[in-house]
């Protein structure tokens, strides 16, 4: 689905999204809203986040899960990020705590790291720092209104809420890669065709297409009121601090 077919198509048949962060900008993976998911799932690369917004206001995407921190706190650790590294056990390490929002205006690492130091005691990690870019661009544009159709998301936690249990193999190993699509096939069907063999959008890994989809089968759940929710605390901007599964 291109940017523009995800706002042009009339509102008959809703479709959610799941949106991970990727090189060249967001993987957004689309599905129905409900109903059959079999050979309904597409998969494309968008440059910013416009088109997602666009699909949410006018009605044909009803909600969309997206992996990235979505509330942040002035200082310490948001009660989802805890909550959501004990359910993960051996995964624990996928989730990054999230930064104080003063940080995001850090214009190198070690900027931020001494804002974080100020906020929280700590510094951030290099991997969350460069994420920061993803997390200025969609906390610019978040409000208590949207959030109730644009939410975050943690594919590691999705994944072990749909398997049962949190993923044995990191996303990035072919086993990693195998594991996953095995849990999404019992939920969407056969999606092998869109994850292991066809290759990825371009600008774009196998491993993001994966975490895209895993949102798409959260921001399912989330419309037909059967989702997990982590934490659930306002933080200064009256953004929830929570993380759906």
């Amino acid at each position: 689905m291109t940017e523009e077919a995800v706002t042009s198509q009339v509102v008959t048949s809703q479709v959610v999204g799941g949106l991970d962060g990727c090189a060249a900008g967001w993987v957004l993976a689309t599905a129905p809203a409900d109903g059959p998911v079999a050979g309904a799932i597409d998969v494309t690369v968008i440059a910013d986040l416009d088109a997602v917004l666009a699909a949410l206001e006018s009605g044909r995407m009803a909600a969309a899960a997206i992996d990235i921190p979505i509330g942040l706190p002035p200082r310490g650790p948001r009660a989802c990020d805890t909550e959501a590294r004990r359910l993960l056990g051996p995964r624990r390490s996928s989730v990054f705590p999230a930064p104080a929002r003063r940080v995001l205006g850090a214009p190198a690492y070690g900027d931020a790291c001494d804002l974080s130091r100020r906020a929280c005691g700590r510094a951030v990690s290099i991997q969350l720092f460069n994420i920061l870019p993803k997390v200025r661009e969609v906390d610019r544009l978040q409000s208590p209104r949207l959030q109730a159709r644009l939410f975050e998301m943690h594919p590691e936690l999705s994944f072990a809420v749909l398997a049962g249990a949190p993923m044995r193999s990191n996303k990035r190993t072919a086993d990693g890669r195998a594991e996953r699509v095995s849990a999404l096939w019992s939920a969407c069907g056969d999606v092998g065709d869109l994850l292991l063999l066809a290759p990825p959008p371009a600008g774009a890994k196998r491993d993001d297409v994966l975490d895209a989809m895993v949102g798409a089968w959260t921001a399912r759940r989330y419309v037909a009121g059967a989702h997990l929710a982590l934490g659930g605390e306002f933080d200064e901007r009256g953004l929830r601090m929570e993380i759906i599964a």
